[in-house]
Formats: C-alpha cells, sequence, structure tokens
C-alpha cells in the first residue's frame, strides 16, 4: 500500500533532481543529496556530495530522466523512502533508453541514500 503522505515529500526533491540533470547542473544535482549521502548509481559508489557531482558531471549532454513513484512510506516527521521507476534518455543517440529503478531515503528535504539497479518489475 502506498502512503500518499510520502509522495510530495518524494516529489519535490525528485522533481528538482529531474530538472537538474536536465541542466546537465551536475552541482546542482549535488546539492540535492545530503553531505554524507549514500550514492550507488550504476558505476562507482560514493559518499558525499563530490562523489555524486563527478557522477553526474560524467554523463553526456542532453541527458534526461523520467520517473514515477510505485511506492512510498513516511518514516519519521522528515523522512520518506521511496521505491521508483526511471527511464534515463540521451539526446545525443549514443545510447538507447535506460530504465532503472531507484530507492531513494529523502530526510529533511535532501537524498539521504540513493541506490539503482536494472528496472524490476512490479510483479516479480
Amino acid at each position: 500500500m502506498t502512503n500518499l503522505s510520502a509522495e510530495p515529500i518524494l516529489g519535490n526533491v525528485l522533481d528538482a533532481w529531474q530538472q537538474a540533470i536536465a541542466a546537465h547542473d551536475y552541482e546542482g544535482v549535488a546539492k540535492l543529496f545530503t553531505e554524507d549521502a549514500v550514492f550507488q548509481g550504476l558505476h562507482p559508489f560514493s559518499v558525499g556530495r563530490p562523489g555524486v557531482a563527478a557522477y553526474y558531471a560524467s554523463q553526456p549532454l542532453g541527458m534526461t530522466v523520467d520517473y514515477r513513484v510505485l511506492n512510498s512510506r513516511h518514516l519519521a516527521d522528515d523522512v520518506a523512502l521511496g521505491w521508483v521507476a526511471a527511464e534515463f534518455s540521451f539526446a545525443d543517440g549514443s545510447r538507447p533508453p535506460l530504465p532503472v529503478s531507484l530507492t531513494v531515503v529523502v530526510q529533511a528535504g535532501k537524498i539521504a541514500h540513493y541506490h539503482v539497479s536494472h528496472r524490476i518489475d512490479a510483479g516479480h
């Protein structure tokens, strides 16, 4: 069951994340994370904003992302957990769209934990 009260917490941060990615504003993306955020993209694992900025700086210009919150939980007053379906697209045609699943923990309006994996069907 989705806890609807968690979705605004997630949506505010994920909307800003989506916009910063589209602008190739990797420093702006990093500012959406806590200073000690655990970040696991498809490539390197890192802790903290510098690793997040380096990850997104390495992505091609024109990369965009669309997302949909599949499930969420309100864990505390300022903490939400989300399972998110995302699809990264590449305007330069260098790669096909990349569908992924994200797990995020948002605390006090910042992403404290980010884990991405290849897309998992919700029915499995």
